[in-house]
């Protein structure tokens, strides 16, 4: 419902920016929308909906803050396990610190891997 009605109010904007219908038209669509908004069915339904934003949006902010405190501790612990295996991912590439990383394992295996 909600696209439906995106796409009728693009095309109403869409229309109204774009028409070559002159001054006329475009306050004959400036009255049918003033009244459409003035109507009294239009303004209890935006009421009910402003009602419903008001009382979801703490429940909406604890939601996302919760959220985003789990994909922080994800990704710093995912971070840190991804510098304690190789000792060059931090300073290059992936390229670079695997031919490195394969150069250095024979004499530095269990450094490497330890860290």
């Amino acid at each position: 419902m909600r696209g439906k009605i995106l796409i009728v109010t693009g095309l109403a904007v869409g229309y109204v920016l774009g028409a070559r219908a002159g001054r006329e038209r475009y306050e004959e669509i400036k009255r049918a929308a003033t009244k459409f908004w003035n109507d009294p069915r239009v303004k209890q339904q935006v009421e009910t909906v402003e009602d419903f934003a008001k009382d979801k949006a703490p429940e909406v902010v604890d939601f996302i803050s919760d959220n985003a405190k789990k994909v922080v501790s994800q990704v710093r612990s995912a971070t840190g396990k991804k510098s304690s295996s190789s000792a060059g991912s931090s300073t290059g590439g992936a390229r670079g610190s695997t031919a490195a990383g394969t150069r250095k394992t024979p004499g530095t295996s269990a450094s490497g891997s330890s860290k």
